[in-house]
């Protein structure tokens, strides 16, 4: 940014779009480049160069997959001229555009941004750098492919509509936009205090809870019998006919909702109606306006130097009186409780831990246990293995959450052996009570298991631990990234460490896939017990010898690590 000095702050105006903020532009692009060229110099970084690739490969898959059944359904709507369910699409791209973020936090990178304002940039030019910043996300381009499947699915049987429908879809693309930008800068704000994180997060566990109660109502009453087709259909007509003047009341609000808008304006071009369409293309632009109003006023107070803190107050820390809860005066449980309290913190490891254990009790409920079960028994593992999918960010950065305290770690006489010991052993009792909780949750929504399939994947979970915790010491050591409490998504560089953690669990369920399709194929239940006990034991010995040679590997990436956690995002 030294470029920037050379324009003064009265010296150019014209705003955002002014000569002072293109130049100011420029030297960002300028130090995004030299960045990333640096970058390239170290094996760090050319790690994290091909993991993004490989998260864009996977990212652009799923955008063509869901742009290709847009466009499907675009076309099928559009020849049949069923424009009355032309909304759906605008509803489902609105859906994924704003879910996607949430459910990959795992994979999704952000750079935060407020490091600029030591700089002298104008508000203007932060807000549009926060926007451009925001066209480099994952969200983005599954979104843009989405709009662009169902514009191509439009023009294919009409293609009289291509400019009316070329202008919806942009005015629609922004909205989604500043929408997703608006929201998360938003749960980030939410998340930095501890009364507004407690308020969210008991509305979002009351929100999943509703929706697998009603997810488990649903399936019990399907249940119940098997019902003709006669029957279903006379049910479907009777439940539209029940909720039909709701229906119609809800079809009526989402007409002035952005999705309903965009779909009134390809439908006032269909009508020959030019007036209503940019009608409809006016109020979906001051939904935008709206929605970049909500993340200019959220952008104005950091601007302004709002900085909330996820630490507790200055009263609250007086208040605290008292020793350490586990007492002592030995290093070993003082690091257990430090590692415990930073992650009741830490609110991108709960997130990741929490979501997948609840999520599993949907997942429960594609293997119920009726009579079709018994030919694929082994369900119940697959939904223990996903329900710990999400302790990958506690076992593969270990050191993430010390930041700039990794300096005392290499300070304080306590070797770093003993360190990652204490945090091996809470990451042991936190995994054992989760995939406890989890296999409770699952036996309760799809009745209990055979005590060979429970004995099977207790055997599995103790092969999996000693695995995860020595491929988890190499990875915190050669591989970390800094943890932001208050942020939900990962900060630039963390691919580098993700990606391949994710492999590497991904072969130890493979493993485990592996023994128990053969002990299903040989028809012997108990087969997988006394393999994974015996594959355990030599990842047991794996562990002390990866924990044996911490501190000589610690000490030789010293600087490194150093550099890493204490680097501002």
């Amino acid at each position: 940014m030294a470029e920037v000095t050379g324009v003064g702050v009265n010296e150019a105006g014209g705003g955002m779009l002014g000569r002072e903020a293109w130049t100011q532009y420029a030297a960002m692009a300028r130090m995004r480049c030299r960045i990333f060229m640096n970058g390239l110099r170290s094996i760090h970084g050319l790690r994290d160069l091909g993991a993004t690739g490989i998260a864009w490969m996977f990212y652009s898959i799923f955008g063509l997959g869901f742009g290709t059944s847009l466009c499907a359904g675009a076309y099928s709507i559009a020849s049949r001229a069923l424009w009355q369910y032309l909304p759906i699409l605008f509803w489902v791209t609105s859906f994924l555009w704003l879910m996607f973020p949430m459910v990959a936090t795992s994979f999704q990178e952000q750079s935060d941004l407020g490091i600029l304002l030591r700089f002298p940039v104008r508000f203007g030019s932060y807000f549009m750098l926060h926007l451009i910043s925001g066209l480099t996300e994952g969200s983005t381009a599954i979104g843009v492919l989405c709009c662009l499947g169902v514009w191509l699915g439009i023009v294919m049987a009409r293609p009289d509509l291509y400019l009316w429908t070329m202008f919806g879809l942009s005015v629609f693309a922004v909205f989604n936009i500043l929408l997703v930008r608006a929201v998360f800068s938003w749960i980030d704000r939410w998340l930095a205090q501890r009364k507004t994180r407690e308020i969210l997060g008991a509305t979002f566990m009351t929100l999943i809870v509703s929706l697998l109660v009603i997810n488990s109502m649903w399936n019990q009453k399907r249940l119940e019998g098997a019902k003709s087709h006669k029957e279903e259909a006379a049910q479907v007509r009777e439940t539209l006919d029940k909720y039909g003047p709701l229906l119609k009341t809800a079809n009526l609000v989402q007409q002035w909702l952005p999705p309903g808008l965009s779909a009134r304006e390809v439908r006032g071009a269909i009508e020959q109606k030019p007036m209503a369409g940019l009608a409809s293309l006016s109020l979906l632009g001051l939904w935008g306006v709206l929605a970049g109003g909500a993340l200019a006023g959220r952008l104005r107070a950091q601007y302004r130097g709002q900085n909330l803190s996820w630490a507790p107050s200055r009263d609250n820390a007086i208040r605290r009186v008292g020793g350490w809860t586990l007492g002592g005066n030995r290093p070993f449980a003082a690091i257990v409780e430090k590692e415990l309290r930073s992650l009741l913190r830490a609110v991108p490891l709960l997130w990741a831990v929490s979501v997948p254990m609840l999520l599993v009790l949907v997942l429960a409920g594609a293997f119920h246990h009726t009579a079709s079960n018994e030919s694929f028994p082994y369900g119940f593992p697959l939904c223990v293995a996903y329900a710990l999918l999400g302790f990958t960010g506690l076992f593969y950065n270990n050191l993430g959450a010390e930041g700039a305290g990794i300096q005392l770690l290499f300070l304080s006489p306590t070797p770093i052996r003993t360190v990652l010991l204490a945090k091996n052993l809470l990451h042991s009792i936190l995994f054992v009570l989760v995939g406890l909780a989890a296999g409770i949750l699952i036996c309760l929504r799809s009745g209990v298991q055979p005590f060979a399939v429970l004995a099977g994947t207790g055997s599995w979970l103790v092969f999996a631990l000693p695995c995860n915790l020595a491929a988890g010491i190499v990875f915190s050591l050669t591989m970390p990234y800094r943890i932001n409490p208050g942020r939900i998504t990962r900060p630039a560089g963390a691919q580098a460490n993700t990606l391949p953690a994710a492999l590497i669990q991904l072969g130890v369920l493979g493993v485990g896939l592996l023994v128990f399709w053969l002990s299903w194929s040989l028809k012997i239940r108990w087969l997988p017990v006394p393999i994974f006990l015996a594959l355990a034991v030599g990842a047991f010995f794996a562990w002390l010898r990866v924990l044996h040679y911490s501190d000589d590997n610690a000490n030789q990436r010293r600087d490194s690590l150093i550099a890493t956690l204490m680097k501002m995002e």
